[in-house]
């Protein structure tokens, strides 16, 4: 039997969307060559906010629907050609709402072709209770190719009552350039593990972040410098280098979303110096 639709042509058992972004090099800018964008995704125009580096093109990636819902399967593809430079980021916190009897779904795949450089950095995600969340990201580098991912997960029960989100399972993929597993990261939390005084994180620890930052060690950022400028923040981090040569990984811990959300904009400025050779424009949201 098939699921009735709502006013919009959404099933009962939830919306499966993907949406494509692509980018290329031309005319020394990087432009958005294809964008599919179907409900509930949208985005604003490409914008150039670095004087140093006209050719790198930042792009907000909206929502129009309010947040996540039960059985949501929300697949993003973002391909950055050879020579181009492109940062997509969010344009706030991303709720996912009680998922109940039928878990969401997103996956991102990011495809960064030889000598581009591709940055998602994305606000967190805002767990609410008995949301249950799966996520997955592949990165695929081409030679010479640099990259930064970075997100966050925070969680908030609105009644008070101090009711833990369901459970977020992720799964990160890295692959080279000649198609072979860098590094494959996988993790599953349960909302009771990580709510209270018996978190996993430690006391007073309301959010966590992670970020990647992809390519030769020497285009990285000191990990002493991502340290000491997240503390300035109030949060808690560790950076180390990745398997495989692939780069740097970094986790942080803090108290609230908002608190990492300042942290993904630091990596980013900090990445964005050690790779690219300037220091970018603040990203306004």
């Amino acid at each position: 039997m098939t699921a009735p639709l709502d006013l919009r042509g959404e099933t009962a058992a939830g919306r499966h969307r993907r949406a494509e972004l692509t980018f290329a090099l031309g005319g020394g800018r990087s432009a958005l060559v294809r964008q599919v964008t179907p409900y509930p995704f949208h985005v604003t125009k490409p914008f150039a906010l670095d004087r140093a580096r006209p050719d790198l093109a930042t792009l907000y990636l909206q929502s129009a629907s309010g947040g996540v819902y039960r059985a949501d399967r929300l697949d993003l593809s973002l391909t950055v050609k050879a020579g181009a430079a492109a940062h997509v980021t969010s344009q706030a916190a991303t709720v996912v709402h009680d998922t109940g009897a039928l878990p969401a779904r997103q996956s991102l795949t990011i495809d960064v072709h030889a000598d581009a450089f591709a940055a998602v950095t994305l606000d967190p995600l805002v767990l609410f209770p008995g949301a249950e969340l799966t996520t997955t990201t592949h990165i695929r580098l081409g030679e010479g190719a640099l990259a930064l991912v970075a997100d966050g997960v925070a969680w908030h029960d609105f009644s008070g009552a101090g009711r833990p989100f369901g459970r977020l399972t992720a799964e990160t993929l890295v692959s080279g350039p000649a198609g072979g597993v860098l590094l494959r990261d996988r993790s599953t939390v349960r909302g009771a593990e990580l709510c209270g005084e018996r978190s996993l994180l430690g006391p007073g620890a309301g959010a966590y972040g992670a970020a990647l930052l992809l390519g030769p060690m020497e285009a990285m950022p000191r990990p002493e410098a991502l340290d000491a400028a997240l503390d300035a923040l109030g949060v808690r981090s560790g950076a180390s280098p990745l398997p495989n040569g692939a780069g740097l990984g970094l986790r942080m811990i803090a108290a609230n979303g908002g608190r990492i959300t300042l942290a993904v904009e630091a990596v980013f400025a900090l990445a964005v110096e050690a790779m690219l050779g300037f220091a970018p424009a603040r990203r306004r949201k």
